[in-house]
């Protein structure tokens, strides 16, 4: 990835090539988007807030001349700009103001619970809103006899109350997988080994973990708006639990073998790992894991 990030920084042209291209890409394949967002990230990590702006408006306007013909609508770049492009922009000029991943990642999510907060006051229930989205889907199962009637009925109402919750986690972890590309690519260019330390020193913070456990409770208890704001709380204990897994990997010198089962197990066992290391970053918020294991590490903890 480094001849692309290297690409990017050749000025404004090839930047606005990358963004715009993969900001296009984006909208068959979403996953692309991260790349183009990254892009934007890293000229205004390296250059600042006006020099990512002006990325912003060339790559809207040339995503809008290309989108008219193509797409037969002139608005796509305004829909991309506001979507990918923007979000990835504040949390990027957040970053080089403050120096803070810490501060910057926990800002990412309180624009995620922001987000959850008025989804509810502006719908009411929510949970009608994705009954009915995904209701094509349920009677298509049900047509081709791949789910029951009942059982399916309860699975899918549960789904669309937690839709909401979901969906703003998974908005919050897009930006911050681009950020942490960008901030990598940075790196490599400019400061190699610079994102690594910093990713594993991430701390969200132990107010963090107590609204994770209140809202949890008040979410389990009362079944309200409560529970569709774990998620996104949730999302940040994942990722100090990943920093904890990577910080203590390179204390123990282990084999990095480790991480790539890890992220294997992740991808596989999705529900199970994401809950082990919430669990994890939950616990390192009060035990601080890494600097105890440091201490034995280099000798000067307590035997």
């Amino acid at each position: 990835m480094k001849p692309l990030a290297n690409f990017v920084m050749r000025g404004y042209s090839p930047a606005t090539l990358v963004v715009t291209v993969a900001g296009l890409l984006s909208l068959p394949i979403p996953f692309v988007g991260v790349i183009s967002s990254a892009a934007v990230g890293l000229v205004t990590l390296r250059q600042g807030a006006r020099p990512g702006a002006m990325l912003l408006g060339t790559s809207t306007l040339a995503s809008g001349l290309i989108a008219w013909p193509a797409l037969g609508n002139p608005w796509v770049g305004l829909g991309i700009l506001a979507v990918l492009w923007v979000p990835i922009w504040g949390l990027a000029v957040i970053l080089r103001a403050t120096r803070s991943l810490d501060l910057t990642v926990r800002l990412a999510a309180l624009g995620g619970l922001v987000m959850v907060v008025v989804v509810h006051l502006a719908v009411g229930d929510p949970a009608l809103y994705w009954r009915e989205l995904i209701e094509p889907l349920h009677q298509s199962l049900l047509k081709d006899g791949l789910i029951q009637a009942e059982t399916s009925q309860v699975l899918f109402d549960r789904l669309a109350r937690r839709m909401t919750g979901a969906f703003a986690a998974a908005l919050v972890l897009q930006y911050l997988v681009s950020l942490f590309v960008a901030r990598a690519w940075q790196a490599q260019l400019y400061n190699p080994g610079g994102f690594g330390a910093e990713f594993k020193a991430l701390r969200v913070g132990s107010p963090v973990g107590w609204l994770f456990v209140l809202f949890l409770a008040w979410g389990l208890l009362a079944q309200g708006p409560a529970m569709d704001l774990v998620p996104v709380l949730g999302l940040l204990l994942l990722l100090q639990g990943l920093a904890v897994v990577h910080r203590l990997r390179e204390l123990r010198n282990a084999n990095q073998g480790w991480l790539v089962a890890l992220y294997g197990l992740l991808v596989f066992f999705m529900p199970q790992m994401a809950l082990l290391l919430i669990g994890l970053g939950l616990i390192d918020l009060w035990a601080d894991i890494r600097a105890r294991v440091e201490q034995r590490v280099s000798g000067t903890g307590k035997s």
